[in-house]
């Protein structure tokens, strides 16, 4: 799949069009290929192997045959597979880092500090919350006993994609269960990767399964398939009530993370000068292609004009351009789609009266090529505005004034999404308080440190389920009781 060279690895143009199955590369059923668009020049850069319906009944085969074995070997050998894998992470983090920037974009800086450590994250305390879990308890004469839920078909997105790959993929594994993995057809380059290094850490055949293609065929195949126990979604909204749909009729497990609108609420005791730069480089993280980005500004109306001026010279000077220098902080939208989607959506803002503070539509000056976007923010946005309430995936914030603090809450719960939120005060007592009344899967007091432990995952349409750490691996199992066990 790879080749190597004197201190990394990259792939190999011919074996792209190869799928992952049962331990070997193979062709898919059929010969066709999609395109891997570079989103900072738009010109294929590789083509991977489109896969089919076929090929998810082989990949899913492959899975429930390894299922028995691997579910019944030991959580300590399990563990040194898993921390085997988080070793290849590190030690192949420039590829992987390149891979990220050519496939979606991604600031090299960014992919190396952030893209790539923090997915290595999610294998390391995969590992490290199996070496210690309890699978069986007795209470009262009944044990209660967690079991792997049994083939797991993950489908991931293609804005963080290592990330959330191995966000699903290794607790899946850790808790004993096989996986056929469906990566984003936009940002597949990591995923194979990933596959190569899965393979060179041991992984018995079958119990690490992936198929590139497309959602419509690929994912839905896999959401509908009867022996598919569980499907992990992470994507849009509608793309997850559709994989909620094919799965219905098998009544198989279905966790979702989804979309986000979240808000950024700064209480009036909050120092500004710490508040206001922190919220609008969060909310541009990743070129605001994160579902949990607060995009929602909320502050004080007699402190709006502070706000403003602090918000347009942070977004100001923000260096845009080519993902391959260390200077650029953000690179391009990962894709043409998402880039008429954020240009579209900043003209809306426009004509809904929102008042522009910095960027706007159209391109970055000097990109005539390339899906480079201005960080834009607006002020003076409406709660009812579509800006306010629609995802809208990139470099946008809106600034909300509020007269009182319950107003702030009620403000920040006014979206049909849940995922994530800030609060920002240093009354600490009320930021907790405030906090508890928010509507979110997880709420960040004061930018603390990232922790892969706490558990994410959304209230309302941002799905359901929780990723990351003891209840990310819990998931994955299912609680069996055992009566009169003594």
């Amino acid at each position: 799949m790879t080749t190597r060279s004197s201190n990394s690895y990259t792939l190999d143009p011919h074996t792209t069009r190869q799928l992952y199955i049962n331990g070997d590369w193979s062709s898919p059923a059929h010969a066709a290929t999609l395109p891997v668009i570079n989103p900072a020049t738009e010109e294929v850069v590789a083509q991977v192997a489109q896969g089919s319906c076929e090929d998810v009944d082989r990949a899913v085969a492959a899975a429930r045959a390894a299922f028995p074995g691997w579910s019944s070997t030991s959580p300590a050998s399990r563990a040194l597979v898993i921390g085997r894998i988080h070793e290849l992470i590190l030690e192949r983090k420039e590829a992987l880092a390149q891979a990220l920037s050519l496939e979606m974009g991604a600031a090299i800086g960014f992919a190396r500090a952030m893209q790539v450590p923090l997915a290595a994250e999610h294998v390391r305390v995969a590992r490290d919350v199996l070496s210690s879990y309890c699978f069986q308890k007795v209470e009262g004469g009944t044990a209660i006993t967690r079991e792997p839920i049994g083939v797991c078909g993950l489908i991931t997105p293609w804005n963080w994609p290592l990330y959330q790959i191995t966000a699903k993929v290794a607790p899946a594994i850790a808790a004993g269960c096989t996986v056929v993995l469906k990566p984003s057809e936009l940002s597949p380059l990591s995923a194979l990767l990933f596959a190569q290094l899965v393979h060179d850490a041991g992984l018995p055949p079958g119990v690490f399964n992936l198929v590139n293609g497309s959602g419509a065929e690929v994912g839905a195949a896999m959401a509908a398939h009867p022996d598919i126990d569980m499907i992990s979604i992470t994507g849009s909204n509608r793309a997850g009530a559709l994989v909620a749909q094919a799965a219905a009729p098998t009544v198989k497990r279905v966790t979702q993370e989804l979309g986000g609108k979240s808000p950024n609420v700064l209480l009036p005791d909050a120092d500004f000068d710490k508040a206001v730069p922190p919220g609008v480089m969060s909310a541009f993280r990743n070129v605001g292609q994160s579902c949990s980005a607060p995009t929602r500004m909320i502050v004080p109306r007699n402190r709006l004009a502070e706000v403003e001026a602090l918000a347009a010279a942070t977004a100001n000077a923000i260096i845009v351009g080519d993902p391959q220098s260390e200077e650029t902080i953000l690179g391009p939208i990962a894709n043409q789609a998402q880039f008429k989607r954020v240009q579209a959506m900043i003209e809306v803002g426009l004509n809904e009266g929102a008042k522009l503070l910095c960027g706007g539509p159209g391109r970055v000056q000097g990109f005539a090529k390339g899906f480079y976007t201005r960080p834009t923010v607006f002020s003076e946005v409406d709660s009812a505005m579509r800006i306010a309430q629609e995802e809208i995936f990139g470099p946008v914030l809106c600034i909300i004034p509020y007269d009182t603090v319950d107003e702030a809450v009620a403000i920040a719960n006014d979206t049909v999404y849940g995922l994530g939120a800030h609060v920002q005060g240093q009354d600490l007592e009320q930021a907790r308080s405030v906090a508890s009344r928010i509507r979110a899967g997880q709420v960040l007091l004061n930018y603390p440190a990232w922790n892969p432990m706490a558990p994410f995952g959304g209230y309302k349409r941002s799905g359901n389920g929780r990723e990351y750490g003891l209840h990310g691996f819990e998931e994955y199992l299912e609680i069996k009781a055992i009566v009169g066990f003594g």
